[in-house]
């Protein structure tokens, strides 16, 4: 049965799943109800993207470790995005990110699960916006959901989500639950917080 987090709360993956070699990161939201006023209202789809940054001393060392709908294998091949969702239609995940835990070599000791929505500045979009949003973490080898975060606190304004991080700590595989909001405009800019 999957832990069901809350913001800041972490879970040892590996410790209480023995043999843990493969997850797969679920990330999933929905676009809120369109609101039309006197002026017009919001008419593109939100388009949100997942990325995972593969950090080392808990930083990014290199363009390669960013893994998002440009990058969608890392250079060590035990990270794979599945595929760009343009539009978060449809029940469950959005997409994707399988992670080869076992196979990670012990140089990385993070990775960094965040959304961001493409052009956010530019077609006045922001997360609060966005309803639904959760991240989950799924045991690949037999499919069995390990935990959960729904995100729930007010993002208004807020352009880019930190949803959660998978960290390695005395050879064990943890995740926390970190659900916070940021300004930045795009992949680009959420990779400079973590140079």
């Amino acid at each position: 049965m999957a832990v069901n987090l809350q913001k800041g709360q972490k879970i040892d993956l590996t410790k209480t799943n023995a043999g843990l070699k493969k997850v797969m990161v679920g990330l999933g939201w929905d676009e809120a109800p369109k609101k039309f006023g006197l002026f017009g209202g919001r008419t593109q789809d939100i388009d949100c993207d997942a990325v995972a940054l593969v950090l080392s001393d808990d930083k990014l060392k290199s363009n390669d470790d960013v893994v998002f709908y440009n990058n969608l294998t890392h250079k060590t091949h035990c990270i794979l995005h599945q595929g760009d969702n343009l539009t978060g239609g449809g029940d469950g995940d959005d997409e994707q990110i399988q992670v080869f835990l076992s196979d990670l070599p012990a140089q990385y000791n993070k990775i960094v699960f965040a959304v961001t929505i493409y052009e956010a500045y530019k077609r006045n979009q922001h997360f609060g916006m966005i309803k639904n949003a959760f991240i989950r973490i799924v045991n690949a080898d037999n499919r069995e959901e390990l935990c959960r975060f729904n995100l729930s606190d007010n993002y208004d304004g807020k352009t880019a989500m930190i949803f959660g991080e998978l960290y390695r700590h005395n050879g064990e595989w943890k995740f926390n639950a970190v659900g916070e909001g940021t300004g930045d405009d795009g992949v680009a800019a959420l990779v400079k917080r973590f140079i």
